[in-house]
């Protein structure tokens, strides 16, 4: 982790949501969430592109004007193994590789999941129908009730599981969704296509409350999206 300053919690969501929870360098694509780890703590680490001063990895590529070494785009999601790697040979990995890797990190994870374009809208319906099946029943089972004392202590055994449950299982369930889907927009109707824009909000949402820890962002899951591509 960069410790020059802390990273804003909305950079540190959608770093952590473009990665979908996976190191971005294609070689690798090791869960940020390791099962070693219970799913519960991460393991992830931002890496900067172009460093602060003139004197770290890559300082040579900095690019002329004004440049925030903080913003979304000059920082990559990698495990502790990759980010040490990239840093220990910057002529290895210049600024324009490691750019390639975020930009090309989604389709090259669907590739590593076995997820791809598919011919008719059933197939796309059992590709999402069963993930999506294990939120509900996880959701049904562990989330909290609203008014109960659970919201209100993050430190009971409850909440302790909900919020595992959420960072090792669900989150990483809406990211698959989100790939399958993304990979098969071109048979997605035009409301299906707008539900799943409210879906993309909604795992933001969570991801910025479960990971990033700033609460109260969330919309409310799209009921619609349990019809998706029916």
């Amino acid at each position: 982790m960069a410790d020059r300053k802390t990273i804003p919690a909305a950079t540190r969501l959608r770093l952590f949501s473009e990665a979908a929870g996976h190191c971005q360098r294609p070689e690798c694509l090791d869960a940020l969430f390791p099962v070693e780890l219970g799913g519960n703590k991460h393991i992830a680490e931002m890496a900067h592109v172009i460093p602060h001063g003139e004197a770290g990895p890559r300082h040579e590529d900095r690019p002329e004007g004004d440049f925030d070494p903080d913003s979304v785009e000059n920082i990559i999601l990698l495990c502790p193994t990759c980010h040490t790697m990239i840093d220990k040979d910057p002529d290895g990995f210049p600024r324009n590789i490691l750019l390639g890797w975020k930009q090309n990190h989604v389709s090259n994870l669907a590739a590593k999941q076995g997820i791809r374009a598919y011919d008719d809208r059933a197939e796309v319906r059992a590709a999402i129908s069963g993930v999506m099946a294990e939120n509900k029943a996880i959701w049904d089972k562990f989330a909290p009730e609203q008014g109960t004392d659970f919201e209100y202590d993050p430190e009971s055994e409850a909440a302790k599981t909900w919020s595992h449950r959420m960072r090792s299982v669900i989150l990483p369930n809406h990211y698959r969704v989100q790939a399958i889907i993304q990979a098969n927009l071109q048979l997605a109707t035009e409301d299906e296509r707008r539900t799943f824009a409210e879906y993309q909000e909604h795992v933001r949402g969570l991801a910025e409350r479960h990971v990033c820890g700033v609460a109260g962002r969330a919309i409310r899951f799209p009921e619609a999206m349990e019809g998706m591509f029916s």
